[in-house]
């Protein structure tokens, strides 16, 4: 949660809550707008070089550059890192059969992992991305791909593709009203979009390889990063951590076919282990990268959410996962619990009791407003119902600033007031010194020493839950695999 607690907040609204209570769905290479023989870029891509005739498109991707830049965090600013990209960016545009192609890269500063380009060469990547490849010939891979869509046009295309389908919706809609026949013509419409983006996922896969391949990285690195991706999605299907819209996955699939095409790709021009990975050169790269949360957002500690700048804290009970996002801190738990978190500025003369019935909350019930005092923090509480949905609204004013928590539960769960009360029990104040020792999140490369195991270097991370899957995963590593003395590995540390 960003420490903006002027910001407006979220309304609380009953389908937010809705939304709140049943969670969000996960979603991820967007391109903002088979038949293998037609995979080949454009020969008229549309590039940064065309913005000085004026095209219209480039003009709208220089447009939302900032939208981008606050929907993800910003630009992440570290020298070094950038010099390994823009190296890989490099190696890749060296290609004869597209020599006019320029693009601009740029390092988002989210943990999300993502990767997306639009029209004009504008090419994006998380530094959650980078975390989770383990050489620059997987790098090569996520690029070159993005590439692909910008010199296969992709963008124009999909616009183009959506636009009809959204005349046919129209015409279906009103030329065939409630007819049987209106919605076999829109479900034909979105098969027809979904087949249309899942071939140039395809296609930019196919031309990806191949362009790797030529720049002289391993063309098996797509393949291997595909499988990092779906070890990465199990996870979060374990976890439950997901953040609709900011995400890779929703359309990149990492299907086991998928990763078979890769590898098919791939045997087409090297065999495997002969192309160049350039480990070292991207894991000196990556040495020192931000992971996770920033301290403008807070960091999330096991159960416990903790914000440095703002000075405050609390937890959620066992079984909880935490998620944190720019807007607000959510949890997801057991028996389709879940609770959210934010600020808002208010003036500090109105009272809480005011401000809780200022109509912000669909369904409140007014009697059941009680003043509390939380960890010595004025605090009021109260309960409101909604479709099918109960929930625990809590305002807490700390240090001039007020905070809510807010608990939903199925109408029918006996377990609203345990955990909503054990959550905003656990609300408090940091202390100067606990402020001052809260860092962020880093990823720091180590030597692998004789002795040391899969075991004994994931007990050196911190900060992080399921320490020895997380270590396998941001290694890249399969449940078998073990570390070999003098190699080098990823870990997740505050020091």
């Amino acid at each position: 949660m960003r420490d903006r607690t002027s910001q407006s907040p979220a309304r609380l609204v009953r389908r937010g809550l809705i939304a709140l209570a049943l969670g969000v769905s996960m979603t991820g290479c967007q391109v903002l707008s088979g038949d293998e023989s037609a995979f080949k870029p454009s020969a008229n891509p549309v590039t940064v070089d065309t913005v000085t005739r004026g095209d219209r498109l480039t003009a709208l991707a220089r447009e939302q550059h900032p939208r981008i830049l606050a929907t993800y965090g910003g630009e992440y600013s570290d020298p070094k890192l950038e010099r390994m990209v823009a190296r890989v960016v490099g190696s890749l545009t060296l290609d004869p059969e597209n020599p006019n192609q320029t693009y601009q890269i740029t390092i988002l500063n989210s943990p999300n992992i993502n990767a997306f380009a639009l029209p004009g060469g504008y090419l994006y990547v998380t530094r959650g991305l980078l975390a989770l490849a383990n050489d620059s010939a997987e790098l090569a891979a996520v690029l070159a791909h993005e590439m692909a869509h910008v010199t296969a046009n992709h963008g124009v295309q999909r616009q183009q593709r959506e636009a009809e389908e959204v005349l046919a919706t129209k015409v279906a809609t009103e030329v065939l009203g409630g007819d049987p026949a209106a919605r076999v013509a829109l479900v034909r419409g979105k098969l027809r979009l979904a087949q249309f983006s899942r071939n140039q996922e395809l296609e930019a896969d196919a031309v990806g390889i191949r362009s790797i391949a030529r720049a002289g990285y391993d063309p098996f690195a797509a393949a291997r990063f595909l499988q990092s991706m779906a070890a990465y999605s199990a996870s979060r299907s374990v976890t439950g951590q997901e953040d609709q819209g900011l995400d890779f996955l929703a359309s990149h699939p990492t299907a086991p076919q998928r990763i078979e095409l890769a590898l098919r790709h791939a045997r087409q021009y090297a065999p495997p282990g002969t192309g160049n990975r350039d480990r070292d050169s991207f894991l000196a790269g990556i040495d020192g990268m931000l992971f996770g949360d920033t301290p403008q957002e807070g960091f999330v500690r096991g159960r416990t959410f903790l914000h440095p700048k703002l000075g405050i804290s609390f937890s959620v009970p066992e079984g909880f996962v935490i998620d944190n996002s720019a807007a607000a801190v959510t949890a997801a738990g057991p028996g389709d619990i879940a609770i959210r978190f934010d600020g808002v500025s208010i003036d500090r003369r109105v009272p809480l009791t005011d401000y809780i019935q200022s109509g912000w909350v669909a369904g409140l019930d007014p009697s059941s407003i009680r003043k509390r005092s939380i960890n010595g923090n004025e605090a009021v509480s109260a309960r409101a119902r909604a479709e099918g949905w109960q929930f625990d609204v809590t305002v807490i004013r700390a240090e001039g600033e007020v905070y809510r928590l807010l608990t939903a539960a199925p109408a029918a769960s006996t377990r609203l007031e345990s955990t909503a009360s054990a959550v905003s029990n656990s609300f408090r104040v940091l202390s100067a010194a606990e402020r001052q020792s809260l860092n962020p999140l880093r990823v720091r490369i180590v030597t692998v020493r004789p002795g040391d195991t899969v075991a004994t270097l994931a007990a050196r991370m911190e900060g992080v839950d399921r320490k020895i899957d997380m270590f396998r995963l941001i290694n890249g590593m399969s449940e078998s695999a073990t570390v070999s003395a003098g190699g080098k590995v990823k870990i997740i540390t505050d020091r």
